[in-house]
């Protein structure tokens, strides 16, 4: 989330502090910790508003959780494409300090949720399903970023990288969401929230388990997520890193509902909205008002069941076909359900006190003049028509809500459902939390063991070299009449002798768990090879990448 000015308050225990946030990023250069305190409410306050910025959990980490980021760190050096990617190998090359938190590739996540936007942005920013594979091939083609996946909810747009570099990682992707959505890269910055390494892992799996969402537990993100990895598969791009974290991510949200009870009793987006338009009723109405429900997709089919649950026994459902509504009807065959082809919609909206929107429609189906030309319902009902909508992009046009006879609801107004027994859902968050703490740990254990890949390719083919060269020079002073048994035999014992004095470091840097060593003493022993060798290896892969990206690119463009 991005500010231009203001303080941020920070609440610790008994006592709270005040840091003046200036309009320059907080970067991985901040030194105070922006992670000291996760799931506990962080304030922003701007000219006299408090606004939350985030929730923390205790943690004591040195690295920013989650960047308060400007206009300056996207705005910096806009200077053409090939100026950017030659200066990239330069800040490569100049930043071996410090390398694994700022040179090593990075897994990040740059997105808008419920916490940080308000649904008119999200809505804008949103990538239908359909498109995620083409937005990773696109993200992927840009410089930096090696690796991409996109989640997209009604609640969130997420997109998860692994970039060669972070600050030009993210600036690369708030500019192509810019071009994507047409959202200016200032109002992006001002909702933004960026998460690294770790803290973008356990973002993940908190999100996979329910535990990030309006409505805590709530099932169907989990299958959302589920979704990303199905349609990222042979897509260019949804690499290795990108899809072992979300796998990882899955397992953790299965194993948060079998161990926990997160899911009993909650509620999902669709039942909340019931409870919102049952809240909002008359008294002793609910059982009489005629509902309407546009939409028979997942979101809709839901609304249908969560209807019918309240004592709803009859309602009308407007779809694109009736195949859907069939198999809802076989499904809930106490309700009288009716179907309605979309060309009959208004007057069915016209008979309706209540109407659920739920459609993937990326335009407005119900906008001001066509709600005015309804009729006004029974007094009754308080003679305004109720309109759920529960769509991203939304279903019903936000001017609507300026007509006397309608009043509309969207998602981000389902948090008055959701605040009830706040108590029992902090129980089951902190349960669910000590869970994700072990499945973070495990996955952050297996990816940091996979650093000392680069190192064990670069020795193995540094000793190859040696090998080669001294097996030829000693061929070369044996003459060329050497027969080929004697000259494969000192071939195979060059290669046993270079096996065996690499057999001891290799098993050093490799962690499989047959050995006690822990995850520090293999780092150790990868960088005391690096120096010893002169392998340079982080360095030199990272440019090697880059410099593939450029080709690869200016072939393209060519």
């Amino acid at each position: 989330m991005a500010v231009a000015s203001g303080f941020a308050t920070t609440f610790a225990g008994d006592s709270f502090h005040s840091d003046n946030l200036s309009s320059t990023s907080c970067s991985s250069s901040f030194s105070p910790s922006v992670d000291c305190f996760r799931h506990q409410v962080r304030f922003f306050v701007n000219r006299g508003k408090i606004k939350p910025l985030v929730y923390w959990t205790k943690s004591h980490s040195l690295r920013p959780r989650c960047e308060v980021a400007s206009n300056s760190v996207v705005n910096n050096g806009e200077k053409g494409s090939k100026a950017s990617s030659l200066s990239a190998l330069e800040l490569l090359k100049t930043s071996a300090a410090d390398r694994y938190s700022k040179s090593s590739s990075s897994i990040m996540v740059i997105g808008l949720n419920i916490h940080t936007a308000p649904v008119e942005v999200r809505e804008k920013v949103s990538i239908p399903e359909a498109q995620w594979p083409q937005a990773i091939r696109e993200l992927c083609s840009l410089n930096h970023i090696e690796e991409a996946a996109v989640l997209s909810t009604c609640n969130r747009i997420e997109i998860y990288v692994v970039a060669l570099a972070q600050n030009r990682g993210i600036k690369e992707v708030t500019e192509w969401m810019s071009k994507f959505s047409g959202v200016p890269v200032t109002e992006l910055c001002q909702h933004r929230f960026l998460l690294y390494n770790q803290d973008a892992t356990q973002h993940l799996f908190e999100v996979a388990a329910g535990l990030d969402s309006l409505v805590l537990g709530e099932g169907q993100i989990l299958a959302q997520v589920k979704q990303v990895v199905k349609n990222g598969q042979g897509v260019p791009g949804f690499g290795r890193k990108i899809s072992e974290l979300f796998k990882h991510a899955i397992t953790a949200g299965k194993r948060v509902r079998t161990e926990t009870n997160i899911s009993s009793g909650s509620v999902s987006v669709s039942s909340a909205a019931v409870e919102l338009a049952l809240l909002k009723l008359p008294e002793y109405s609910s059982s009489t008002a005629r509902v309407l429900v546009v939409g028979a997709g997942k979101m809709g089919k839901l609304v249908i069941k969560h209807l019918v649950a309240k004592g709803c026994k009859k309602m009308v459902v407007v779809n694109r076909t009736e195949d859907r509504v069939a198999a809802i009807r076989e499904e809930l065959k106490d309700a009288e359900i009716i179907y309605k082809p979309l060309s009959g919609m208004s007057s069915c909206a016209a008979q309706a006190d209540v109407v659920f929107t739920c459609t993937a429609s990326e335009a407005p189906i119900f906008v001001k003049e066509s709600v005015q030309a309804l009729p006004d319902v029974n007094s009754g009902f308080g003679g305004q028509r109720l309109f759920i909508d529960i769509s991203v992009p939304r279903n019903v046009e936000p001017c609507v809500s300026e007509l006397k006879g309608a009043c509309v609801y969207n998602v981000d107004d389902l948090k008055e459902v959701v605040e009830a027994n706040k108590e029992d859902r902090l129980r089951k968050k902190m349960e669910a939390q000590a869970i994700i703490t072990e499945e973070v740990k495990q996955f952050e254990a297996r990816k940091d063991s996979l650093e000392t890949v680069p190192t064990i390719k670069k020795l193995r083919a540094y000793a190859e070299r040696i090998r080669a060269a001294e097996v030829d020079k000693c061929l070369s002073k044996m003459g060329d009449d050497l027969p080929k048994n004697k000259k494969k035999a000192i071939y195979d014992l060059s290669l046993g002798i270079v096996n065996k004095l690499l057999h001891g470091p290799m098993q050093h840097l490799k962690c499989d768990g047959a050995e006690n060593r822990t995850l520090s003493e293999i780092l150790e022993n990868m960088h005391a090879l690096n120096r010893i060798f002169g392998l340079d290896t982080e360095i030199s892969v990272l440019e090697e990448k880059l410099r593939a990206k450029i080709e690869q690119n200016q072939k393209q463009s060519s």
